[in-house]
């Protein structure tokens, strides 16, 4: 079966995500071929792109990471370098694609998902989307470009989002700018027949209706007064010291995620939310520096084999706390590539 749909269609080109049973996760192969797409329609005559997926429970819950973890144990550090080398590229010829693109979010879009269906001109959710960038919880950090979502989120949401992994529903990821619009799932079939037959994205206006309220518009408060803080130590001191059921539950996520990778994120986010005219270029420049010692220098593999390949959920972070991590590490992490 053919990973992917490539075709197009009355001058709408339409790509579309083909491994359901995987949850849609992205091959090294289909980041190629989605990228030599994209380059042959900046000239083709195509008026916009349709991304979409098979399958009912997910656009794309990631990259498919087999492959990263054999190099890994096999020390082949070039391939997970190429890889995400490779991956970025294209989650940057997304974000500065010359005609729109309308991706159609249902089911679980997650890290590489997130790389590929967010950072588009159109993007839309449903009742089943749930959004997330679960990186921390594999060693990793939030990386195809979240970073620049996540920076220019309210104060305290992208921060709390990235160190959590909160699952975001269609109303949330609107709220933090990781969605455009809410559309019945009900009605795709009948709005992508539409923006065929038209050829005009003006035909969503006739489908976008108002999300069920989602739950961070209700906690933005309590996030923002804890999450606003300049360190994340600091915020670990907050949670500690309040008793509400969110810190309690907002703490025990941080602490299941690896410390490393979560003081990397939230330090990435700080120095992000601090630039001007932020682009998603300066966003994965940040992101590489860390990928590209991932597999040798953090928390990855062991987190892919705890998650993952033995899933016994209780993976042997390389620090037991966040407190424990030497600031040193952090800026080993995070300072330039040669």
């Amino acid at each position: 079966m053919d990973t992917l749909k490539i075709e197009i269609i009355n001058k709408v080109g339409v790509i579309k995500l083909n491994r359901p049973d995987s949850l849609n996760a992205l091959t090294y192969e289909m980041i190629q071929k989605i990228e030599q797409t994209l380059d042959n329609w900046v000239t083709e005559s195509i008026d916009f792109i349709i991304l979409e997926a098979s399958g009912d429970r997910a656009f794309c819950a990631g990259g498919d990471i087999a492959d990263l973890y054999k190099s890994g144990l096999e020390k082949n550090y070039k391939y997970s370098q190429l890889f995400w080398s490779d991956e970025y590229r294209l989650n940057k010829k997304i974000a500065n694609f010359p005609k729109p693109i309308i991706s159609f979010l249902q089911g679980f879009t997650m890290g590489g998902g997130v790389g590929l269906g967010c950072h588009v001109s159109h993007r839309i959710v449903s009742e089943s989307s749930k959004i997330a960038m679960p990186e921390c919880g594999i060693g990793l950090i939030p990386d195809v470009g979240g970073s620049f979502i996540l920076a220019k989120a309210p104060v305290g949401i992208g921060e709390y989002l990235a160190t959590t992994g909160y699952r975001m529903d269609a109303d949330d990821a609107i709220f933090s700018g990781f969605s455009d619009y809410f559309i019945p799932q009900s009605d795709w079939k009948e709005v992508k027949a539409k923006l065929i037959n038209s050829r005009s994205i003006s035909v969503l206006d006739e489908f976008i209706k108002d999300p069920p309220i989602g739950k961070l518009r209700g906690t933005l408060e309590e996030i923002s007064s804890i999450f606003s803080n300049a360190s994340l130590r600091s915020i670990i001191d907050n949670l500690e010291k309040r008793s509400s059921t969110f810190s309690t539950q907002t703490l025990k996520l941080i602490e299941k995620n690896s410390p490393l990778s979560v003081l990397c994120t939230f330090e990435i986010i700080k120095i992000l939310r601090k630039k001007e005219n932020l682009t998603i270029k300066d966003s994965l420049e940040y992101e590489y520096r860390f990928t590209y010692r991932a597999i040798e220098c953090s928390d990855f593999i062991e987190g892919i084999r705890a998650q993952v390949i033995d899933k016994d959920r209780n993976p042997n972070w390389q620090h037991n706390h966040i407190r424990n991590v030497p600031r040193e590490k952090v800026k080993m992490m995070l300072k330039p590539l040669n």
